[in-house]
């Protein structure tokens, strides 16, 4: 059984760009799309008047906002087969719940209520660092949500958090018949000796580089793949190159028992200042592949 898409909306003019981003997505992998709207009307309904006989003004709300979305959705993507959903819960236990049966989730950088001068909505950020399938957070300016570039970066760390959006990133260039920016960064240790080279730092970093792409390069042989090793920090590294991406992958660790916001810097600043939508990928986890 294919696991949808699974986009948030909330009726603000913030989630327009991550529906038509999820439709497009949702087209290239064939996969369905699921609109889900967390309201929580029916805790106030006892206060708020309703519209006609049997049916309370919160709920007539939440009905239009996800009606409203589908109907765009299905304009710019009419063979996207399109579902709905509110949820009873708050937003983003709601993106939360529907993340558990889910390809991936899809989300605009800011809400309904949320302040203009916020980088990143409480939402997104909250449901990137705590959901256990990949997260797209739709942000950037014209020509990274356009998605013309034809490039997909992927920001390499290590073992336990890259396997996932290794694999999830050459998917995405293979299916959006792209190339492949995969960068490693390097720093040199403060207590670097003089016979440590900028060279040896180079060279180790290529042959990591090496070691994570090796088996989903034989998987991708199709996939174009620009390597690259620089010495930096990642964060920066990563956007400044997003300029030129239609989309950046980063992966994250999931702590088992672990509470509160599970994201590493180079995520959370990228979900800040990326100029391309940012997909987080946890590590470790089974999901049905976007392909």
């Amino acid at each position: 059984m294919e696991l949808p898409l699974v986009v948030g909306v909330d009726g603000s003019d913030g989630c327009l760009p991550a529906i038509d981003w999820a439709v497009d997505e949702a087209a290239r992998h064939r996969l369905p799309l699921r609109l889900v709207h967390g309201s929580l009307w029916e805790r106030y309904e006892g206060r708020t008047p309703s519209v006609g006989l049997d049916r309370p003004a919160g709920q007539v709300s939440a009905d239009h906002i996800v009606a409203s979305a589908a109907e765009r959705a299905l304009r710019r993507g009419p063979d996207v087969k399109v579902s709905t959903d509110v949820l009873l819960t708050d937003a983003t236990d709601a993106l939360l719940r529907a993340g558990d049966n889910a390809t991936a989730l899809i989300t605009g950088s800011r809400g309904r209520g949320e302040l203009k001068g916020l980088l990143l909505g409480s939402v997104g950020l909250t449901v990137a660092a705590r959901a256990h399938c990949p997260v797209v957070v739709v942000r950037g300016d014209k020509a990274g949500l356009a998605g013309t570039h034809q490039r997909i970066l992927l920001g390499v760390g290590g073992p336990s958090t890259s396997a996932e959006a290794v694999r999830f990133a050459f998917r995405e260039a293979e299916v959006r018949g792209g190339v492949l920016d995969a960068v490693r960064t390097w720093r040199r240790a403060a207590h670097a000796t003089p016979d440590e080279s900028e060279r040896e730092h180079e060279e180790r970093a290529h042959a990591e580089l090496e070691e994570l792409l090796g088996a989903a390069t034989a998987e991708h042989p199709a996939v174009r793949v620009h390597r690259t090793a620089l010495e930096g920090p990642a964060r920066k590294v990563l956007v400044h190159r997003s300029a030129a991406a239609d989309l950046v992958v980063v992966g994250a660790r999931r702590r088992q028992g672990r509470f509160g916001l599970q994201l590493g810097m180079v995520a959370h600043t990228l979900l800040h200042h990326a100029a391309c939508p940012v997909a987080v990928v946890p590590q470790g986890l089974s999901r049905e592949p976007l392909a």
